[in-house]
């Protein structure tokens, strides 16, 4: 696996893959890498297709009081978990190199990223979209691989892609979860033993409420009881919502594809998750 830190070498890199043929499939990442991401370079590898990897913590979608400073890094071990999963290339910016000094343009998108961890993190997906648009121009691939646990990003960047008219195939991957059910996150490991046993109520009251909205019960009271149990596991709660799954706007109808959305804090760890209804 190629390593790169400047822009002008990570075009040339590209240019001589497209010059032998090849397509392109970008997986944006902030390091701290797990058996998540390696699902998303996983689906990234096909025939005729060169995969880019980025580490880029990006400090554009961190409020004033969350963990950038100690956001994890491990860039040798990433490096490690990247060459071992077969990626091609990896894109590894600075912050100068990303924003140099006079930056400034900001990506917003309106509507889908409002709500949810839009309402409770205030400018986050201005930072997400900004930086994900960076780094199309950037590496200008032909698909772009997302996991599904981020499932208002991907929804964000979706939106953003048709509207901007990005010719690039956004693809979500489902989540990748432990055994006992925890959606994987470099934030996992702010857990100490007993919160990680404890935040497994979170996706398992996802579970037990979309099944029980999947067969038309009251959906108000479904929601209330996911509620109850995780504050009775030991969270605190952003949100348990249901929303429509391409739109997220709320009170979806029972014939669209629906989207059941949780964010809570264990500690002081925040952790997200979701799970589709089935029609």
């Amino acid at each position: 696996m190629d390593i790169v830190r400047d822009l002008n070498a990570l075009r040339d890199s590209v240019a001589a893959f497209r010059a032998g043929g090849q397509r392109v499939a970008l997986v944006p990442t902030m390091g701290a890498l797990h058996a998540g991401h390696v699902a998303l370079i996983e689906a990234a590898k096909r025939p005729g297709t060169k995969v880019v990897a980025s580490i880029f913590v990006n400090p554009k979608q961190f409020g004033a009081n969350e963990d950038l400073s100690r956001y994890p890094r491990r860039e040798m071990a990433d490096i490690r978990m990247l060459t071992e999963a077969g990626c091609d290339l990896l894109w590894l910016p600075s912050v100068e190199a990303m924003y140099p000094d006079g930056f400034a343009t900001t990506v917003r998108v309106s509507g889908v990223s409002d709500g949810f961890d839009g309402a409770a993190r205030p400018g986050h997906f201005d930072g997400v979209a900004t930086v994900v648009s960076k780094l199309f121009n950037q590496v200008g691939p032909d698909a772009a691989y997302f996991g599904e646990k981020d499932y208002q990003q991907l929804a964000v960047v979706r939106r953003f892609v048709a509207d901007l008219d990005f010719a690039i195939d956004i693809v979500g991957v489902p989540t990748q979860r432990d055994d006992d059910g925890l959606a994987m996150s470099s934030r996992n490991i702010y857990l100490d033993d007993e919160q990680r046993k404890q935040a497994v109520a979170l996706p398992r009251a996802l579970g037990v409420a979309a099944r029980a909205i999947a067969k038309g019960e009251d959906v108000e009271s479904v929601l209330d009881d996911a509620r109850t149990t995780l504050v009775g596991a030991g969270f605190t709660i952003d949100y348990v919502a249901l929303a429509d799954a391409e739109t997220l706007a709320d009170n979806p109808a029972a014939d669209r594809p629906r989207r059941l959305l949780a964010a809570a804090r264990m500690g002081a760890t925040r952790l997200i998750d979701n799970i589709a209804i089935e029609l």
